[in-house]
């Protein structure tokens, strides 16, 4: 398609505009997710890389739920300012027709349909499964998580561990665990040094030249040993890691279309919720065209006016928000029975219509005829 200069010139503020307001709400909402993450991770002995790595990993996702908001958002400020401008009335004086204006929005939104497609089709469904992965090495990370020099940590419900100094070889010196998982039973062990073991059954802190002290708590009865070395096994402490199950996220979009139900059943997974997953994600790309679509022709409807176009902003915001109740419905409706997948669609096919509608009602507008006073000869 060959691109004149007037879609050149539309087209390339709408992609700055895009790019600026995508980059202001990515880092509103990436800092809300960020201190989160933040509390989190440092909280379990965490690094700043693994905060920003984890933080990079959601940046798709974000992005994914951002981008319709800002193409939508820089549509209106540019045919807003168009408008304030009189660039609009130039360009219809000239003889432009309201298709022809709002073709570099056509073009606007299919680019926005390919890099969504992009996300929601690889790159969050890589992030997010990178990202489970990551997420499950941390908790595994039990140097980090559970094992802090000169602090008392309660890693879960009972247990109280106590670690002088880790040195840099990796061994702890001066240990204090106590462990009142058994309601009738309190053992606390006392080493002056250990070492964290990895093995097939999981990870285990073998404890040098201590003793443990037990203490029967329904009477009173408290029994000392000695020993030389102890083995205590805290891979329970992280639960079986050794099988994660499967987040629908990250499933590609090929395999949650063609599930069955063995499929289904073996990922512990709903049928129906995974082929609306497959479908929703190619209807979130279709339907990304038309808002931006539904902007410009809403602000077209107006006229220069020293009130600004306001009533018209409002009108196509107003417009958006059943396209989103439409979804809520779809989704509602599709995750109760798997032969309903198709109504994912419902939200684009919604979309379509209503901006075909308010094209129509553009063009209807710019060939109005004016009326002429009886007399006079002047426009009315």
């Amino acid at each position: 398609m060959h691109l004149g200069r007037y879609d050149r010139y539309i087209l390339s503020q709408l992609l700055v505009l895009f790019g600026f307001f995508s980059f202001v709400l990515v880092s509103v909402y990436w800092v809300n997710r960020a201190v989160d993450l933040f509390d989190s991770l440092l909280a379990d002995g965490q690094n700043v890389v693994v905060f920003l790595e984890f933080t990079a990993l959601a940046l798709p996702q974000i992005m994914l739920l951002v981008l319709p908001v800002a193409s939508f958002v820089a549509t209106i400020y540019i045919f807003n300012r168009m408008i304030s401008e009189s660039e609009l009335v130039v360009l219809q004086t000239a003889g432009l027709s309201a298709l022809r204006l709002l073709r570099p929005v056509a073009i606007f939104g299919v680019i926005l349909c390919a890099l969504i497609a992009v996300l929601a089709n690889a790159l969050v469904p890589a992030a997010r499964s990178q990202l489970n992965e990551r997420s499950l090495e941390v908790q595994e990370d039990l140097t980090g998580r559970f094992l802090r020099a000169g602090q008392f940590i309660h890693p879960t419900s009972g247990l109280t561990v106590y670690i002088r100094e880790i040195t840099e070889l990796g061994e702890f010196r001066d240990v204090f665990l106590q462990d009142r998982s058994n309601r009738d039973t309190e053992v606390t062990y006392v080493a002056g040094r250990a070492l964290l073991v990895r093995s097939e059954d999981g990870p285990r802190l073998v404890m040098f030249d201590g003793m443990a002290q037990t203490l029967q708590t329904d009477g009173d009865r408290l029994a000392v040993v000695e020993f030389s070395d102890f083995t205590y096994d805290i891979g329970g402490l992280i639960g079986d890691t050794s099988l994660r199950r499967r987040d629908l996220a990250e499933l590609s979009t090929v395999a949650l279309l063609t599930a069955d139900m063995e499929t289904a059943e073996r990922l512990e997974l709903s049928l129906a919720r995974m082929r609306f997953e497959g479908h929703d994600r190619l209807a979130r790309a279709l339907f990304v065209i038309f808002p931006p679509i539904i902007a410009a022709a809403t602000l077209m409807l107006g006229t220069f006016s020293r009130f600004g176009v306001w009533p018209q902003i409002l009108g196509a915001v107003f417009l958006v928000i059943p396209l989103q109740m439409i979804w809520n419905v779809s989704e509602t409706i599709a995750v109760r029975d798997v032969s309903l997948q198709y109504v994912a669609y419902a939200q684009p096919l919604a979309a379509a219509v209503m901006a075909a509608v308010m094209c129509w009602m553009a063009m209807r507008r710019r060939h109005r005829p004016r009326r002429v006073l009886v007399g006079r000869g002047i426009p009315a």
